[in-house]
């Protein structure tokens, strides 16, 4: 999911240097919400290690 954000924020960054404002908001902001359901995800399972090597 993190490759896939990161793409999202090259191809804004490429659209918003050419010119096209539109594709490089709405390329930015996919961008951003698949980052942080990347990072809740990562929480998630950093939590559940954690609870799973106590028992």
């Amino acid at each position: 999911m993190l490759y896939w954000a990161l793409i999202f924020l090259v191809v804004a960054l490429v659209a918003g240097a050419l010119g096209f404002g539109g594709i490089a908001g709405a390329s930015a902001g996919i961008a951003q919400i698949l980052f942080y359901i990347f990072l809740a995800l990562l929480a998630i399972s950093l939590i559940m290690g954690l609870l799973r090597g106590r028992r």
